[in-house]
């Protein structure tokens, strides 16, 4: 290959890399689109913090469904036209939460949401998977987990910090406007977010370069896929405890302002996006990723336990925040490439799309359950359960590890 094929190949990946990332950037930010609203929210409808963990429970319920359909809608039509219509979505419901004026109209709004961002990941790891250059694949992966942490932290910052100067419903409607302007920019690069369509969803094989001929639901049959699944329902309970109430926790917990509880969460965020950029290093340069997740989620886990002491003041706390984040961040990109070294190769967004539901449907129950420790006021308990699932996720990914390494070698 000559240098100017060479340059074309590494302009060309940092443009997919770069769109991919700002689209999921937009799909995490609508993750939060309204836990940081919840002191607000709380107040102008009379919800309790149950209720309120509700609104986030069926964002990721539909999103959750979503996802394990729209991978196979990837596969059929094209992660193109399929990302599109999730952004357009999601933009339609930060007009329609603005415009709320009860209960039910929140929880409608959502669940639009929820169905906005069902897309991103069977869309995104499709046009990643066959859009950039195998030996960027990790540093892909890492930058699409950065810009979705970004999108996590930016949430608070933005919401809170209009929510104070004007309303809630300012924060909202201007939210809407963040995925429209994605996806004028995402138009207007089309051309290089196109891939072809699968005409005859092939496989299952021992590898994910192997191919045989299948039907469209056999890579379900795949244990690694299920192992796959409960890795990410159990990072999900950790992460939805994060982020619907760990800045209510710091604060009952620690005495904190509503503001420095979320500094806390903002400091999690970015630092977890900081490991992922270590994390993306660390990935392209092992194909032990299992190994990678096992220490990285042994230290986030055994610091989430020491937070819920109460032992430090509120600068350490905030501290400890941001180590956890590193911690999980370290995980992202190994997990991605975990995922992708257990899928067959022609199934891409419909593993994806089954895989990640796990993840929306730990983000779904999460709520639930730290809204009632909180309801219960038992802050140091949103902590525990923290650490505790992070714990429990080293195992499923430590199956997933010697399972794809055991039919490696059966190849």
């Amino acid at each position: 290959m000559t240098n100017a094929n060479i340059k074309t190949d590494l302009k060309q990946d940092a443009l997919v890399i770069t769109l991919v990332g700002v689209a999921h950037g937009v799909s995490h930010f609508f993750h939060m689109i309204l836990a940081p609203l919840f002191p607000w929210l709380k107040d102008a409808f009379t919800l309790s913090y149950a209720e309120l963990g509700l609104l986030m429970s069926v964002f990721f319920i539909v999103s959750g469904i979503g996802q394990a359909l729209a991978g196979f809608v990837v596969d059929k039509v094209g992660a193109r036209a399929v990302l599109f219509f999730g952004i357009s979505c999601l933009a339609a419901s930060a007009f329609a939460l603005s415009a709320a004026q009860n209960y039910s109209m929140l929880l409608a709004g959502s669940m639009l949401a929820g169905l906005g961002n069902s897309v991103f990941h069977p869309s995104d790891f499709t046009i990643l998977n066959k859009r950039v250059s195998t030996a960027r694949l990790g540093y892909a992966f890492s930058i699409h987990g950065i810009s979705g942490n970004l999108g996590w932290a930016a949430a608070p910052v933005f919401l809170v910090t209009l929510a104070g100067l004007f309303d809630w419903r300012t924060a909202l409607f201007a939210a809407a406007f963040l995925p429209l302007i994605v996806l004028a920019i995402l138009v207007t690069y089309r051309d290089v977010l196109q891939i072809e369509k699968i005409e005859h969803p092939v496989v299952i094989g021992q590898t994910h370069t192997e191919q045989v001929s299948a039907g469209t639901l056999d890579f379900m049959r795949l244990p690694a896929v299920w192992m796959c699944f409960g890795f990410f329902f159990m990072i999900a309970m950790a992460l939805g405890g994060i982020q619907s109430f760990s800045s209510a926790g710091l604060r009952d917990l620690y005495g904190m302002s509503l503001a420095w509880a979320t500094s806390a969460y903002t400091a999690y965020m970015l630092a977890s996006a900081a490991g992922m950029l270590w994390g993306g290093y660390i990935a392209s340069k092992t194909t032990q990723h299992d190994r990678t997740i096992t220490i990285a989620f042994s230290v986030a886990g055994a610091l989430s336990l020491l937070l819920a002491t109460g032992w430090s003041n509120a600068v350490m706390a905030l501290i400890l925040m941001g180590a956890i984040g590193f911690g999980s961040g370290v995980a992202g990109p190994s997990r991605d490439l975990l995922i992708r070294a257990a899928a067959p190769k022609n199934a891409t967004g419909r593993v994806y799309g089954v895989v990640y539901s796990g993840l929306d449907i730990g983000l779904a129950f999460s709520p639930l359950l730290f809204g009632a420790v909180m309801d219960a006021h038992h802050p140091a308990w949103v902590f525990v359960c923290i650490g505790v699932f992070q714990v429990l996720a080293i195992f499923t990914a430590v199956n997933v590890g010697l399972n794809t390494r055991a039919r490696a070698l059966a190849v």
